[in-house]
């Protein structure tokens, strides 16, 4: 499979990940060949970047840490959470519980996968894909970290729920009053949950505060931040970097976004969490297209834990009437380099 934008996407071409709605429900299967009118209903409903399947890359398979199954579960859950929280009723704990302990349950079985944050995104599944990408990357950097059962699943239920506050009533960010941000609306709603820790609300108020004090809503500093709201913050904002618009006017590549991060160390970021997390996450996800410092283009096929500015390039190349294959593993040659990414 290849990792496309979508508008290089041709009729024709065949679907290579399922699209989900935002009630967890398939929108488009993996498989389905594309039409006109479905690219340009894609385009309208706001997707950006699709998995295509690729002759070349038949053998080629996208690692995941969800499987289908639980992505579907939690999605479906936090359009049932929020609905309920916008209506002012209360939500149902034990149900976001169990499917926090399927999630768990794929996280730590998938633990050596490197997390990339390939799902379709569109304007209706924005918020729980959001929510998704942020437990599951907030969950396996505590993994790596050595956090016990109980506290990993406090961390995952936290990073589930951190924008729980945003669909409450009485949220207006840009009001001087931090009672009304969406932080401290969320920690309103949390911590009137009895069956949760109270530090699972405290993961909503505090994972835009920043190590140098300059976060918000209460400007607090390096270890009065929590531990759960520290490595929720960095997961935030790797998943916005990529999904949103930087200030540069265009959404960040992976590789960019984890640069962007790194010189946040120690400031805006806790610099332990981001060591953690450059070891969960992939910065040149499988099937990216990529220049190489040889000026040969192709097709990353693989991962290597641990060097994940190192991945496998497959280079596919027509030589007369033969087709010429040949795999570079960076991690082996190491004068090699990615060059650039081509969108």
């Amino acid at each position: 499979m290849k990792y496309v934008n979508i508008d290089q996407v041709e009729s024709g071409q065949f679907l290579g990940k399922a699209i989900f709605a935002s009630n967890g429900t398939v929108l488009l299967s993996e498989g389905v060949q594309l039409t006109v009118y479905m690219i340009n209903t894609l385009n309208r409903i706001g997707a950006t970047m699709l998995y295509i399947k690729d002759p070349t890359l038949a053998d080629v398979e996208i690692p995941e840490v969800l499987s289908d199954e639980t992505k579907r579960q939690v999605m479906k859950q936090m359009l049932e959470t929020f609905d309920t929280v916008k209506s002012g009723k209360a939500f149902d704990t034990r149900s976001v519980s169990l499917s926090i302990d399927a999630l768990l349950e794929d996280v730590t079985r998938n633990r050596e996968v490197l997390i990339q944050l390939s799902d379709i995104r569109t304007k209706d599944n924005e918020a729980y894909v959001h929510a998704l990408n942020v437990c599951t990357m907030s969950t396996m950097i505590g993994l790596n970290m050595n956090l016990s059962p109980a506290h990993l699943k406090e961390l995952a239920i936290g990073a589930l729920l951190h924008d729980v506050g945003k669909v409450e009533r009485l949220v207006d960010d840009e009001s001087e009053d931090p009672r009304r941000h969406h932080t401290w609306r969320g920690f309103e709603l949390l911590k009137q949950k009895q069956e949760f820790n109270l530090l699972i609300a405290h993961v909503a108020l505090q994972h835009h505060e920043a190590p140098n004090g300059e976060g918000f809503p209460r400007k607090l500093m390096g270890d009065q931040i929590h531990i759960y709201a520290q490595i929720v913050a960095v997961a935030n904002m790797f998943d916005n970097l990529l999904n949103n618009l930087s200030d540069r006017g265009k959404r960040m590549l992976p590789h960019e976004a984890c640069e962007h991060m790194m010189a946040m160390a120690g400031t805006a970021l806790s610099r332990d969490v981001l060591i953690h997390f450059l070891r969960t996450v992939s910065i040149y996800p499988t099937g990216t297209s990529v220049r190489l410092s040889t000026k040969e283009t192709g097709v990353v096929v693989g991962q290597h834990r641990g060097l994940p500015g190192r991945p496998v390039v497959r280079v596919v190349r027509q030589v007369g009437e033969e087709i010429e294959v040949k795999e570079i593993d960076l991690a082996k040659h190491t004068t090699v380099f990615v060059e650039s990414v081509l969108s």
